[in-house]
């Protein structure tokens, strides 16, 4: 890369991958359709050794546009794999993008607006939209994150502070002192956001707009929370956050759907939401499955 280049970057997209072949396709039509000047942006993309077509996708997509891009691999896990795209990132921000995410086009447009805006935020939060093209499992994944991003107007809470969605103040990332490359399954973009947050950055909601790409099978749920109780296993450890075990428990998955029913339900005038308190009790069975499996691991054991 040319140091003309080097100093016209101003936002880093930072694409972190693994085994994501079934949507990946659309997240990266979304990329390189977006409106905001290419010349100003890079791409970064971190594959976990995908053993399907992602990495292949990707590059042929890559090759058919304009987007400055660099790829690397990794095979220590998510902490390890955000922390390369840091490393590496030449913009002033860096822009997360899943492999099931889709963006609107102005969507790096608008993250970048705020950022500038707002010198104060290290992280700024993107709304949910609603993916119509969703089946039942996938939909009921998708609503209770609308409703939770429509409430938060502002200030944006820990728990959904992460980097789906989310665009970071790179000063911010090193100051924090980065991902903790010790975290191999999920958890580390909150672990990050809590110690930005304790530097004295703020985190705030943007007028972006992304769509999630949902999982839509029961089986497809259960293995991603699994995955997640696994990460958050390490992460309990670190912080001690004993209200987690309660949060993440089955009956508090059970009591979260209850309350998120009826705003739900206002929302999209759907009788399908009638089974979120189930959908959420199911993905905090699996959320402790994989809380288990790490503890009978030693995985965060410290």
């Amino acid at each position: 890369m040319t140091c003309e280049l080097t100093e016209k970057v101003k936002v880093t997209i930072g694409l972190c991958v693994k085994n994501i072949e079934a949507t990946i396709e659309h997240t990266m039509k979304s990329i390189l359709k977006q409106d905001f000047p290419h010349v100003l942006m890079e791409l970064i993309v971190v594959d976990g050794q995908s053993e399907d077509s992602t990495a292949r996708i990707i590059k042929e997509y890559v090759s058919r546009g304009d987007l400055e891009s660099r790829f690397f691999s990794e095979n220590k896990g998510l902490g390890f794999a955000r922390q390369m795209v840091v490393d590496n990132a030449l913009g002033e921000y860096v822009v997360w993008v899943d492999g099931d995410m889709v963006l609107r086009r102005d969507y790096v447009r608008k993250q970048v607006e705020f950022m500038d805006r707002n010198p104060n935020v290290g992280i700024g939060r993107a709304r949910y939209g609603i993916w119509t093209k969703s089946g039942p499992v996938a939909y009921l994944e998708n609503i209770p994150f609308v409703v939770e991003s429509m409430r938060a107007h502002t200030k944006v809470p820990l728990g959904i502070c992460g980097t789906e969605g989310a665009i970071y103040r790179t000063a911010a990332v090193k100051q924090a002192k980065g991902f903790d490359i010790n975290i191999r399954g999920a958890a580390e973009d909150v672990d990050l956001a809590r110690r930005i947050l304790a530097t004295g950055w703020s985190a705030s909601i943007t007028e972006a707009t992304f769509y999630e790409l949902c999982r839509e099978s029961w089986k497809e749920l259960w293995v991603e929370y699994a995955w997640w109780g696994y990460g958050a296993h390490y992460g309990f450890h670190k912080d001690r956050d004993v209200s987690m075990l309660f949060k993440l428990s089955p009956l508090g998955g059970l009591l979260a759907g209850f309350l998120r029913f009826l705003p739900a339900y206002r929302l999209t005038r759907r009788s399908l939401m009638l089974l979120l308190p189930f959908h959420y009790a199911f993905k905090r069975f699996a959320f402790c499955y994989g809380f288990t499996k790490a503890h009978i691991d030693g995985y965060g054991h410290r």
